[in-house]
């Protein structure tokens, strides 16, 4: 794991710190991500700050990778992102970072695919497609991945900022993103199975390969 300096500790609530404190590992992290609702934002479009999330009790992907990266920088790990642009414009964001030289994540998503991953993957990329597959749905398909460095963000207040953090988000979409190819007819091979299953079963499917590197996931989708 790379060090890095950290915002300081006093600077958060007692309740704040506590948890810190307390989600020590990803794997912590994302347990207590999977027991948050999952924010729909039915009042409007929400990008919250770690403190935003803590007193609502719920996040979106973006907003729980804020939070893990909140929480984990402070157990030694950088606050990184990954970043997916899918075909219909619908991205999704994770935590990012690296144990033992090998890639994983930490996420919180409305599809049991998109959660996080084991820290197996030697490379971003085999990271990146080991969500292609579950990215797949009637419009949903990855055409590029990216990482990024909330340190780059410089004094932007991610950590506890009260109002909607638009400037984040468009930082992220700004950011240069590795293409990837893939065939069209698969594509549409996998989107007709997800279809034909939510038909028959009326849930989202967990038929994928390479679940083994999965992380938990919430108990809504088993």
């Amino acid at each position: 794991m790379t060090r890095t300096t950290v915002f300081p500790l006093d600077a958060f609530t007692p309740a704040e710190r506590r948890l810190i404190r307390r989600l020590r590992t990803p794997e912590a992290v994302q347990r207590y991500l999977n027991r948050l609702p999952y924010n729909t934002e039915r009042r409007g479009d929400t990008l919250r700050s770690f403190r935003q999330v803590v007193r609502h009790g719920t996040a979106h992907c973006l907003e729980a990778a804020l939070f893990a990266a909140c929480v984990l920088e402070h157990h030694g790990y950088p606050p990184q992102l990954l970043t997916f642009e899918s075909v219909d414009g619908l991205d999704h964001v994770l935590f990012l970072y690296r144990k033992g030289g090998r890639w994983g994540t930490v996420a919180r998503s409305r599809d049991p695919g998109l959660h996080g991953r084991k820290p197996v993957f030697r490379s971003l990329r085999a990271l990146a497609m080991s969500y292609f597959d579950a990215y797949i749905d009637p419009t949903g398909c990855i055409e590029g991945y990216a990482s990024y460095d909330l340190n780059n963000l410089g004094r932007y207040d991610w950590r506890f900022a009260r109002r909607n953090m638009w400037a984040l988000e468009r930082a992220l979409i700004d950011v240069p993103h590795r293409r990837i190819r893939f065939s069209q007819t698969y594509v549409d091979r996998m989107r007709s199975r997800y279809v034909a299953y939510r038909e028959k079963y009326g849930k989202k499917p967990l038929f994928y390969s390479g679940r083994r590197t999965w992380t938990e996931i919430p108990r809504e989708f088993l």
